[in-house]
Order: C-alpha cells, then structure tokens, then sequence
C-alpha cells in the first residue's frame, strides 16, 4: 500500500506542564488533516531528548521527522522531555531513572487529556524510553489505546550492549549525570552494525542532541544494568507491539520472545526489522519502522473476541 503522506514540514507548538513543581516541555504537531486517527505520544530514550529523535529534519531525506509522518497521516502526536532531558528540568540532584520517566508520562497525559479533551494515547517507546512506556502503561492502563515498544529489553539476556555496558555500571553509579559528545552518537550507530544508517543523518541527529544536551541522567542506564526486569509482561493489559531492529545489540531476541509470550491480550504482534540496529527512526529503513508502527496504530478494533 503506497501512503500519501505530506512532506511538507508541519507546524509545531511548544506547550509546558508540571509535576510536583518540575517542569517538563511538550511539543505538539496537529494531524494534518480534520479527520483525525487518534493521538500518538513518542516516549524518548536514555541518550537524547524527544525532538532531536521524532523531529529530526534531514535535507533530502523526505519524511525524516516521524511527527510529520504521521500528523501527514492524520495523527495529532506529541513529544516530551523526560526530567533530566532537553528543555524540561535539571535541577533536581537526581539520576532520573525508568520509574521517574514514567511519572512524568503520567503528568503529560494528564495534561494532554486537560488541554485538547483526549482519553487514551497510541503510545510508542524507543529503548529505555519503551520502558518507561510500559511502565506507565502497567500502571495508567485505561489511558493507553494501544502500546507500541520498541528497542525493548526486558531481562537484559543475550543483550551484548548492556554486557558492554556493565562494565562502566561502578562509574555510572558514582554520579547523577554523564557526559555525551559527537563521538557518543555516533557510536550509537557503529557499535551493532555499521552501515544502517546514513553519515548526514548521524551527524544532523548528533547536531540536534547536542544543542540541547552535554550530558543525560544515568539512571535509565542504571536501571538497565542493575535492575532488569522493572516490568511485568503479565501487568501489561493493552495491546501492544514489539519492534525488533534486525542487528539491535540491546534487544535480545530470545528475552523479547518470552516477554511477548506472556503478555495476557492477544491483541498483540511482534515485528523484526530487516537492516536495522538501535535508532529505527535514524536508519535508513526508517520508512518500514514507520509503516509496520503505522499498521499497528490503523488497525481495526477486533469485533469478535471469542
């Protein structure tokens, strides 16, 4: 199916909320169109705030921002900073872990759900940014549509980059905060399989993340480390996608499998992505991330359950 989608850059408005007196960004792009499909919030990941990853803007790469995407399509979608992240608060002498990034969820729908009347949210992670994901919807499932993870880990078994990463957890755990650079983000890209994505890509998204941020919270790191698993499959009651990039060195395949086994709603799918590793929507394959996220957040409610 051919999607017409505009690559027209969409108009964005900034919005601002609170929780317990932090203050966390918002960022919004209307659907494009009056009939409207539904809402979409993008949760963002350890290593970058949430424009940088949902509206990255790549001279010709068309539809390179996936809020134009899928506002184009007839989503109103949003982004948000996680405390810690972009443009939200840093003042707290915190390390911001998953649990925290979840709260925060909570008080930008709520928000959301005051401002423009929505009910429930297509909501859609990347990496421990799809934890904080299913953790809100663990713990808020009545306003998730439909849950979208991607970049997922649950155990953190056969994960070769949290192996890798393991090895720095006694510095992480020293300090609130770790530095980023070129370097960093670029080798977010070179360490699973080199070649996925496009040099102008990693150095306009590396461009965006670095005029926000010189340094992000651990604690997601932490978390990912230390404290898998932080959710519970069986707790997860909405419907729910698993996306899997081919070469992604954080998701193990076997430890996704057995978490989507045990999700209790069989309104459910699992997608691995051909020639992808860790960032989907900086790939080059970003179009196929978008269209089997696209299917799923389309799809129709089931009329017979049995």
């Amino acid at each position: 199916m051919n999607l017409q989608v505009t690559q027209e850059v969409i108009s964005g408005q900034e919005h601002w909320t609170q929780k317990n007196g932090i203050k966390l960004f918002l960022y919004e792009k209307p659907a494009a169109s009056a009939d409207k499909l539904g809402t979409v919030l993008f949760v963002h990941g350890s290593s970058m705030a949430s424009q940088p990853t949902f509206d990255l803007q790549v001279p010709g790469r068309p539809n390179s921002s996936a809020m134009d995407y899928f506002a184009g399509l007839g989503f109103d979608t949003w982004c948000c900073d996680m405390e810690g992240y972009g443009r939200s608060d840093k003042k707290r002498d915190i390390n911001c872990d998953i649990a925290n990034g979840a709260d925060d969820i909570a008080a930008v729908t709520e928000y959301i759900m005051q401002t423009r009347g929505v009910k429930k949210f297509l909501v859609y992670g990347i990496s421990s940014g799809a934890l904080r994901a299913a953790m809100f919807a663990q713990r808020h499932p009545g306003r998730v549509a439909r849950l979208a993870l991607d970049a997922f880990v649950w155990t953190g078994e056969g994960s070769p980059t949290l192996e890798e990463r393991r090895k720095k957890l006694p510095q992480f755990l020293k300090m609130k905060r770790r530095p980023i650079d070129r370097a960093f983000v670029r080798g977010i890209f070179e360490r699973d399989h080199p070649g996925c994505a496009e040099s102008k890509v990693i150095e306009a998204f590396a461009d965006s993340i670095l005029a926000l941020d010189d340094s992000v919270p651990t604690g997601t790191y932490v978390d990912m480390c230390l404290k898998l698993p932080v959710v519970d499959p069986v707790k997860i009651t909405v419907p729910t996608l698993i996306m899997r990039g081919e070469h992604d060195g954080i998701a193990g395949l076997d430890d996704l499998i057995a978490f989507f086994g045990r999700l209790p709603n069989f309104d459910k799918q699992f997608a691995v992505m051909p020639g992808i590793s860790h960032a989907s929507f900086q790939q080059i394959n970003y179009l196929t991330a978008y269209h089997i996220l696209h299917a799923f957040f389309s799809q129709p409610e089931p009329v017979y359950r049995g």
